[in-house]
């Protein structure tokens, strides 16, 4: 699952669109806690990705196949993956990501504090992973040779053929990311605004998918923004609830 070159692109159009508005969603007032988890984060990812590009060519793709939720990771049993691939990129992150990332987790964390947003990271990042892991198995025979040296690293759903996809390198932010946009957009107050909200987001994570070109990743984008979502309308009923006691 080849999330490397779409995961820099955050999530595709609809986290470019997503921190454009993040900050309309902040709550009114002081935050209880200055955010801390998500900076640390971001800055860990960033200074792990400089770290990581200075390595050869060799030992850098080694590297970060061996940390990617691929099929021939996850179909051997390295489950550790799961986690470790949401640490790791391909590349520096662009400050326009960057900046995205760090304003949706930041302010997921202001809102819902930071375990609550790690629940929703996570559950994003390893939902969508295992979801588009078992299509993808599926689809994929065991033994498939390696890429091809400077084979695109995202391939088609429609590639025919050995698929190359499963030994392909897989790490990111950008399930987590656009998981938590989802929540975000689900959870904003006003229900005029959330509906629009969501709506726009979805709209954006479908149409890469409806495209001649598209890849699986984003497929897993599109999951990763509906299980946000769900999330977020959870969160969303049990605040009522809680206030309607």
């Amino acid at each position: 699952m080849a999330r490397t070159a779409s995961r820099l692109v955050p999530g595709g159009p609809v986290a470019r669109a997503a921190s454009r508005h993040l900050v309309a969603g902040l709550p009114r007032g002081l935050p209880a806690a200055v955010p801390w988890v998500a900076p640390l984060y971001v800055g860990a990812v960033q200074l792990g990705a400089y770290a990581t590009a200075r390595l050869s060519g060799p030992r850098r793709t080694e590297l970060l196949r061996t940390h990617s939720t691929n099929v021939d990771n996850l179909r051997a049993g390295r489950w550790q993956t799961l986690a470790t691939s949401a640490v790791f990129v391909e590349e520096p992150l662009p400050v326009t990501y960057g900046a995205g990332l760090l304003a949706a987790l930041g302010t997921a964390e202001w809102r819902w504090g930071a375990w609550r947003t790690a629940g929703v990271f996570a559950a994003g990042h390893v939902g969508a992973s295992l979801l588009v892991y078992a299509a993808l198995r599926a689809r994929t025979p065991r033994g498939t040779p390696p890429p091809t040296a400077g084979a695109a690293s995202a391939h088609p759903v429609t590639d025919e053929g050995p698929d190359a996809t499963a030994r392909a390198i897989d790490v990111g932010a950008s399930y987590g990311f656009n998981a938590t946009v989802g929540a975000l957009a689900a959870t904003v107050p006003h229900r005029g605004a959330r509906t629009a909200a969501t709506a726009g987001l979805l709209a954006l994570g479908v149409r890469p998918v409806l495209r001649r070109g598209r890849t699986f990743t984003d497929v897993g984008h599109l999951v990763a923004l509906a299980l946000g979502v769900a999330m977020g309308a959870g969160m969303r009923a049990g605040t009522g609830r809680r206030t309607g006691s």
